[in-house]
């Protein structure tokens, strides 16, 4: 995978033509083609309606592109933390680890909220698995993790880490939008043949809340899995390409359902509250990463041990 493939995405939705976006890209037509092609089959799926004029971006190419420009952005940004770092090596780079869906939305616009009430850092994000996080933190190698976890649930007790809420969320089940707004696979109805299912993999901690709802609501006979991933944005996709139903965190699909892409398959009875935790080891080992412990321990007003 070659970052220039994003640029090129977003050079052809810009312009709708390969011979423009090829300028654009400073590059031959057939170069460029080529490109956008790698790039699709490195995803799996046509990003590109090559019949319609102008050329446009399909559902999962606007998806991708989205992606791409959070990439993009967050290397860049990265790239100008490691000079500033390099420039004052005594500032500290703290170092975020969080599951890949939440990562995706809620850390950007929970750090840019967090850096406005207690002052700009240098950080960096390593979006990841769960365990792999939770592994690296214990390790030292990250000073936080951002992780889900259900609202009715007892606090964590995840020795050796101390948690604080931080943000919410609701887990719904969605589907692919249809003309008039509702749902292509509604999972209030009674269908005479059985809805096809998009599951989070088996090890994916938010798969677990999911299939507790399945269990309660007693649709298991109902579903019929016909495509599993452990990230929430490989089901997003899929979901807006109409394949099936999936349970997704509401921050996640929320611009989808808004534009009309996506719709919520069920009622209230269907959704999960969440909260996303912020994991610290206890005691801290770096000032800068206790006072920041200290500072959102307060502001939510639990104690730091």
């Amino acid at each position: 995978m070659n970052l220039q493939w994003f640029r090129d995405l977003a050079n052809l939705a810009q312009v709708g033509n390969f011979s423009r976006a090829a300028e654009l890209s400073a590059s031959s037509q057939p170069a460029f083609s080529r490109r956008i092609k790698a790039l699709e089959d490195w995803v799996g799926t046509a990003l590109v309606d090559r019949a319609s004029r102008p050329v446009r971006l399909t559902q999962s190419g606007e998806q991708m592109l989205e992606a791409g420009n959070q990439a993009l952005r967050r290397i860049e940004s990265s790239c100008q933390q490691v000079r500033e770092s390099i420039a004052a090596p005594d500032r500290y780079v703290v170092t975020f680890a969080a599951q890949h869906t939440i990562g995706w939305r809620f850390y950007p616009q929970w750090l840019q909220a967090f850096e406005a009430s207690f002052g700009p850092i240098l950080s960096r994000l390593r979006a990841d698995n769960l365990p792999d996080c939770l592994a690296a933190l214990s390790r030292g190698e990250v000073d936080f993790v951002m992780a889900y976890d259900e609202r009715r649930a007892p606090a964590s007790t995840r020795a050796p880490f101390e948690s604080i809420i931080i943000g919410s969320d609701l887990l719904v089940p969605v589907s692919k939008a249809q003309d008039d707004g509702s749902a292509l696979f509604a999972l209030g109805a009674r269908p005479s043949t059985p809805i096809p299912y998009l599951r989070f993999g088996t090890n994916a901690p938010l798969g677990r809340f999911v299939e507790a709802i399945v269990s309660e609501q007693r649709l298991g006979r109902r579903l019929n899995v016909v495509y599993e991933n452990s990230m929430g944005g490989a089901l997003r996709i899929h979901v807006r390409e109409g394949l099936g139903v999936a349970w997704l965190p509401l921050s996640l699909v929320e611009p989808d359902i808004e534009a009309g892409l996506l719709a919520r398959a069920g009622g209230s009875a269907l959704t999960r509250e969440l909260v996303i935790r912020l994991y610290a080891r206890a005691p801290a080992h770096n000032a800068l990463v206790k006072r920041i412990w200290t500072y959102l321990a307060r502001r939510e007003g639990v104690a730091f041990v």
